[in-house]
């Protein structure tokens, strides 16, 4: 009598599922938690502690200075409405306990947790402390982000005591705060000049994004804390960096430009260059570096040819970007 085979029994593999499930929940377990600081920040007080913490009036009888340009800061009004544990530990939820400092008379040296490069305190436990508030939004991506993993501190670019003197620059323009209570150093993009020099020197040529302008600033396209995005992008590619602003490129278009919908730096540069309209090199040369058999010559032609009419390719084909034109497929005007 014929009989099918067997199947084979399905217990080998759900115990190898089982095993895969609790070795992936071990590891989960060890792990820290994405919004929580890898190192160990300040807390609230625990049991038997609460009498290491001296309060926030003891705290400005000796920096009466300091507690009075912190009261007018963001953070400062923040903490005069305290909604949490920590927050109500005021200068002592940054600094840490602030008994031994007053056993000892003062002097930096007993401060538990101090900022800076003057400090004892490695990068990573200065970081803990403003992580333990600012570990969610924009800085949801701080870890393993280029700046975190150049060994940055948040100090190195914000300040939350001292006062920062307004320049006859860009710190005086409209749209400056009307305090000298900032959290930042340096105002934007001195403040991120100082180390891209490269982008600096590409700011300062003849064709160059309008932050001289003050229309837009290194944020307005990066986010310097971090981001799933190539460069630290606020968007998840270059194009939809570009078409926040230029919206008028954005299409859809009946006939795209291919090298448009790719990449907008394939002929830009976005920071800065000496040829028009932020191209990496000059019309039209920028055309013949894709076009070299498609109906004009394969070789480079002359300047005054008549096929580069006023040495520029978009003097006939001014519709680059796209067109929605039936009859556009060459992009004429």
């Amino acid at each position: 009598m014929f009989s099918f085979p067997r199947k084979p029994r399905a217990w080998p593999f759900l115990l190898t599922a089982a095993l895969a499930l609790a070795a992936s929940w071990a590891l989960a377990q060890k792990q820290p938690s994405a919004h929580q600081p890898s190192s160990v920040a300040w807390k609230a007080p625990a049991e038997g502690q609460a009498d290491q913490y001296v309060g926030e009036e003891l705290c400005a009888g000796c920096h009466e200075d300091q507690q009075k340009r912190f009261k007018n800061t963001v953070m400062g009004k923040i903490y005069a409405h305290p909604r949490t544990e920590l927050e109500k530990l005021g200068c002592e939820s940054c600094h840490g306990p602030g008994k031994a400092h007053v056993a000892a008379g003062g002097g930096k040296d007993t401060i538990p947790l101090r900022f800076g490069k003057d400090s004892n305190n490695s990068i990573e436990e200065q970081n803990a402390a403003c992580l333990a508030c600012h570990a969610r939004g924009n800085r949801l991506f701080w870890k393993a982000s280029p700046h975190e993993s150049r060994g940055m501190a948040c100090v190195d670019c914000h300040q939350v005591k001292q006062e920062r003197q307004v320049l006859l620059s860009s710190d005086t323009r409209y749209s400056a705060p009307l305090t000298e209570n900032r959290g930042v150093k340096k105002s934007q993009p001195e403040l991120c000049l100082q180390c891209h020099q490269m982008r600096r020197a590409q700011l300062q040529r003849s064709s160059h994004m309008p932050y001289r302008e003050g229309k837009v600033t290194c944020t307005s396209c990066h986010n310097p804390h971090g981001t799933p995005n190539p460069k630290q992008l606020i968007q998840s590619t270059v194009n939809e960096n570009c078409l926040t602003c230029h919206t008028e490129r954005r299409g859809p278009f009946l006939w795209e430009h291919p090298p448009v919908l790719e990449n907008c730096a394939n002929c830009h540069e976005a920071h800065g260059t000496n040829n028009p309209q932020l191209l990496k090199v000059r019309m039209p040369r920028v055309c013949d570096s894709c076009h070299v058999t498609s109906r004009h010559p394969t070789s480079p032609t002359l300047l005054n040819a008549v096929r580069d009419f006023n040495r520029g390719c978009t003097n006939c084909h001014s519709a680059i970007h796209g067109s929605n034109h039936p009859s556009g497929n060459m992009f004429l005007r």
